[in-house]
């Protein structure tokens, strides 16, 4: 008891001095850890001297990259030189509109889409551009989502999540003000659309995935869909590609038949379907398709509804008779064959230009691309295989 209240008072005393008795050297830590540290090479300890391994293999592979530019670059201004001299023109003032006019006349293909056609391009713009060092000299990343394996991706997301933020501050602002207006321009995003996914990987310069991707077009629909999304129309027309209008047709004068009636062809086309359609105005809804009623000819109620679609779409219900001749396919196909050619006919007599462009972007007056794919070989069919057993 009485060793026990003099290492009280003691202790007590100390803090009320603090005064401490000194450790021995051969027990204090901090003496021994400056021994360690000055009995060490500095050049070897100290982590701004010491190159880390991801930074040495971030300068390798931007060694690399340099290397294959430049090797890329020297074969492009060889050949543009050849080309050059082919056309009979100064290769110093040989331009790239000068190399795609020369490969058109020397190489001519009939192939209709440019990415299959040949090109000569310099290297810069067909080879993903590289990204700086990531990496400090002391290892550490530069970036502060490095660690989400997709830091521009993310970025991009914070970025965009912020206009998010501003444009509902500015309602929330105007809510509490008493002055929120009733009607708000809203962003005009026709003839355009969202850029696609190579196009975004190609802007963050690295991969990603659909549902990234789906992510990130959700966001920025959402930003579209707040009252004072005007406010944040720049932001939001970085992501949009503006659609080529399509070629307006010259519209062909109605045609009459003896009773009067004005009427209009259209042929559609699905798979091996093809369907050769007549419109007639001022009729009552009739549809007849080789020779029969299509309520006989499509017993299910689902093809006569995508028969009667273009109609509904216009709000032309029960105003045209329909004779429509049929060969190839099945049910489905021969449907959306007639649908088709009903379309076609309705753009290019009855209705006007905005309904066309309305008709274009619903996918009436596209034929749809998808045909049936072929059997393989060693197979049951397209993709099914042959049961396999073991006995």
């Amino acid at each position: 008891m009485a060793a026990t209240m003099r290492r009280f008072v003691l202790l007590y005393w100390r803090r009320k001095t603090g005064v401490f008795p000194a450790l021995p050297a051969s027990t204090n830590p901090m003496v021994q850890h400056s021994r360690c540290c000055s009995s060490a090479n500095p050049d070897e300890s100290s982590p701004i001297n010491q190159k880390s391994a991801i930074m040495a293999a971030a300068e390798e592979r931007r060694k690399k990259f340099d290397t294959l530019i430049q090797s890329e670059r020297e074969a492009y201004d060889r050949g543009k030189r050849h080309l050059a001299n082919m056309m009979g023109e100064d290769p110093t003032t040989f331009t790239q509109a000068d190399v795609d006019r020369a490969l058109a006349y020397l190489l001519p293909s009939g192939i209709t889409d440019k990415r299959a056609r040949p090109v000569m391009k310099p290297p810069e713009e067909y080879y993903p551009p590289m990204k700086a060092g990531q990496h400090g000299p002391d290892g550490r990343p530069l970036h502060f989502l490095f660690y989400t394996r997709n830091p521009q991706y993310y970025e991009l997301m914070h970025n965009t999540y912020s206009e998010l933020l501003k444009v509902v501050h500015i309602e929330r602002r105007k809510i509490a003000a008493g002055i929120l207006e009733s009607d708000m321009e809203a962003i005009d995003l026709a003839r355009s659309e969202w850029i696609n996914k190579d196009e975004l990987e190609q802007r963050c310069i690295e991969g990603i995935s659909e549902e990234q991707y789906s992510r990130f077009l959700a966001l920025l629909e959402r930003i579209t869909q707040q009252p004072y999304a005007k406010e944040a129309e720049e932001y939001v027309w970085q992501f949009r590609n503006k659609m080529q209008a399509i070629s307006k047709r010259e519209k062909q004068p109605i045609q009459y038949d003896e009773s009067g009636r004005g009427f209009a062809f259209g042929k559609g086309m699905k798979k091996s379907a093809r369907a050769s359609v007549i419109i007639r105005d001022q009729g009552s809804g009739k549809v007849v398709v080789n020779n029969t009623s299509f309520v006989k000819f499509f017993p299910e109620l689902q093809n006569r509804v995508q028969i009667l679609f273009p109609f509904n779409f216009v709000n032309m219900v029960n105003r045209f008779d329909v004779e429509a001749t049929v060969e190839g396919g099945g049910h489905t196909g021969q449907a959306t064959a007639i649908r088709h050619g009903i379309s076609l006919a309705l753009s290019n007599h009855f209705v006007d230009e905005h309904t066309v462009e309305q008709m274009r972007q619903a996918g009436l007056l596209t034929r749809d691309p998808r045909i049936r794919e072929r059997k393989k070989p060693g197979r049951k069919g397209a993709r099914a295989k042959f049961p396999w057993k073991a006995r």
